[in-house]
């Protein structure tokens, strides 16, 4: 039986990149995560060492930071299209690329202030191919709390079931969501801040029996409100609130105090998306 090489691409991780627009007085600050890879006719340095057709990483780094001189960083996607599209046809070793960058977020305090937020971070991936870029939106650790308004019971019981049946708990998660665009053209600051809207919002008006219909309810949501997006992955751990036992102490607790667990945890992943729209594994 014969060894072949199989599919492989290579690329620069981590390409921090921090820009600036000086309006003046008023600046306007992005902070971004970089990652390329890319893939094409690049057997040989594989099979015999020859490097010719390899544009080292250490160069694609440099790129980033020339691109963002250049072309400043209108948004993560508009970002990562120019940089995939820039790889594919100036290499002609290159048959596609996959640019994925992190955005952080930071509140403005002044003119020229600023303060990091949370946890939450923005994300895009885009792929080129020469001819078709996709584009998967999305952002990490948004996380979410409902005091009441979720219930759970009914489940399946066996021998090693312990956990009681609930009418009401507190139902708190930190998303991580991700959604493809139908095109590689939109507003793309105006369409995160709009699905990320429309998360939030079914979050908080859905009446949750389990995480699983509350995944439904948001991914349902933001399909419904954004024409643009083809399909949406979610990933919700159920990040555990448990009433503390007061008896010992001669207390009653009626829903007032928690323990916040952090492990383990369950976790609810799910693809909401288009009837009549095919998936496209392949650009996540």
């Amino acid at each position: 039986m014969g060894i072949v090489l199989g599919p492989n691409r290579y690329g620069k991780a981590q390409v921090r990149v921090v820009h600036v627009v000086r309006d003046g007085d008023r600046h306007t600050l992005r902070d971004l995560d970089v990652r390329t890879a890319l893939a094409g006719d690049l057997a040989a340095t594989h099979l015999t060492g020859d490097n010719g057709q390899v544009l080292p990483t250490d160069s694609q780094k440099n790129t980033v930071y020339a691109f963002a001189r250049k072309h400043g960083v209108a948004s993560p996607e508009a970002f990562a299209l120019l940089l995939a599209r820039h790889f594919v046809h100036a290499q002609p070793a290159v048959r596609s690329a996959e640019v994925a960058v992190r955005e952080f977020g930071w509140q403005r305090l002044g003119q020229h202030s600023f303060q990091r937020g949370g946890a939450e971070t923005r994300t895009a991936t885009v792929s080129y191919d020469g001819e078709t870029a996709r584009v998967v939106s999305g952002l990490t650790d948004l996380v979410l709390l409902n005091t009441t308004n979720s219930e759970f019971h009914g489940f399946v019981r066996d021998e090693y079931t312990t956990l009681p049946e609930t009418t009401d708990r507190i139902l708190a998660t930190a998303v991580d969501a991700r959604w493809r665009h139908l095109d590689a053209d939109a507003d793309w600051d105006a369409a995160h801040r709009q699905v990320r809207e429309a998360l939030v919002a079914a979050f908080v008006e859905t009446y949750s029996r389990s995480l699983q219909q509350t995944l439904y309810a948001m991914g349902r949501r933001v399909l419904e409100t954004r024409p643009e997006v083809a399909e949406i992955k979610l990933s919700l751990p159920n990040r555990h609130h448990l009433p503390v036992d007061l008896s010992p102490f001669g207390l009653d607790n009626p829903n007032a105090v928690f323990v916040a667990t952090d492990q383990p945890y369950g976790v609810i992943e799910g693809t909401v998306g288009r009837d009549g729209v095919a998936p496209a594994d392949g650009d996540w």
